[in-house]
C-alpha cells in the first residue's frame, strides 16, 4: 500500500514527507542478556491478580534499538491470545499511522503499561499500574528511543505521573526519565476509530513527534560540527 493510501486512511489530505530517521544503534554487550532477563520476569509475573486470568503476557514487539517507542495501554483480549500489542482493528490503524510517517511495527518498539490483559477491557487500578510500570522503565532505558509516543489517557498518564486529561498534554514535548527522553502525547487508535474526526489532531501529533526527532538530530549533528 502506498503512503497516500495510508494517509487517506487516516482521513489526512497527503504531503510529502521527508525520509524516516536512522534507528539508533544497538548498546553492544550484554543487552541481550538483559532483555532475557527481563522478557522471564514479564513471563513469569504474578505480582498482581492479573496474572491469575491471562493466557499470557504481552511484552512488546518491534525493534530492541529503535529510535521510536511507541507506549500504549494495556492488552485486549486479542493481544492476550496472541502475546502481541496492537493487533485488530486498532492495530492496523496504528500501523497506518507509523507508515504515514515512514516507519513501520518492526522499525519502532511498541509495549504497553501493563503486560497483562484487564478483564472486560477495564481501565488498569493503581495497583496493577504500580506492579508493571517498572517493568516498562525497564525496556525503555534497554532501548533508549530518540523519542516515546504515548497513545491514549492511560498510557500518558502513567508515564507522566499526571492527572492531566489528554487534551492538555497534546501539543507539548515532555521529558521523560533521567535521560529527559521526549515524550509526545496522542490519541489510542482505538479511540479514533470510534471518533474519526479527531485523526487529524493525530496527524499533527504525529508530524510534532517527528520534528522533534529531527531537531533533536540536528542539534546533535551540530554540536559534534562544533567540537
Amino acid at each position: 500500500m502506498t503512503r497516500q493510501a495510508y494517509l487517506h486512511a487516516l482521513g489526512i489530505d497527503t504531503w510529502t514527507l521527508r525520509g524516516a530517521p536512522p534507528a539508533a544503534a544497538a548498546d553492544a554487550g550484554d543487552t541481550g542478556d538483559a532483555w532475557a532477563s527481563l522478557c522471564g520476569q514479564v513471563a513469569g509475573c504474578q505480582q498482581c491478580g492479573l496474572h491469575a486470568g491471562r493466557t499470557q503476557t504481552v511484552f512488546g514487539v518491534g525493534n530492541r534499538a529503535a529510535s521510536w517507542m511507541v507506549v500504549g495501554e494495556a492488552p485486549g483480549a486479542e493481544e492476550d491470545r496472541r502475546g502481541e500489542p496492537f493487533v485488530g482493528r486498532a492495530g492496523k490503524l496504528l500501523d497506518s499511522m507509523l507508515r504515514a510517517i515512514d516507519l513501520s511495527r518492526e522499525t519502532v518498539f511498541i509495549a504497553n503499561v501493563l503486560k497483562c490483559r484487564p478483564p472486560a477491557n477495564r481501565d488498569p487500578k493503581p495497583e496493577e499500574v504500580a506492579s508493571c510500570l517498572p517493568y516498562l522503565h525497564r525496556q525503555i532505558e534497554l532501548i533508549r528511543p530518540q523519542v516515546i509516543l504515548a497513545v491514549g489517557r492511560i498510557a500518558a498518564q502513567n508515564l507522566l505521573a499526571t492527572d492531566a486529561p489528554l487534551g492538555k498534554l497534546r501539543g507539548r514535548v515532555h521529558s521523560f526519565g533521567e535521560r529527559a527522553t521526549p515524550l509526545i502525547v496522542t490519541y489510542h487508535p482505538a479511540y479514533l476509530l470510534r471518533a474519526p474526526l479527531e485523526k487529524r489532531k493525530a496527524w499533527e501529533d504525529l508530524q510534532f513527534a517527528r520534528a522533534t526527532v529531527q531537531t533533536a538530530a540536528a542539534a546533535a549533528r551540530a554540536e559534534l560540527g562544533s567540537r
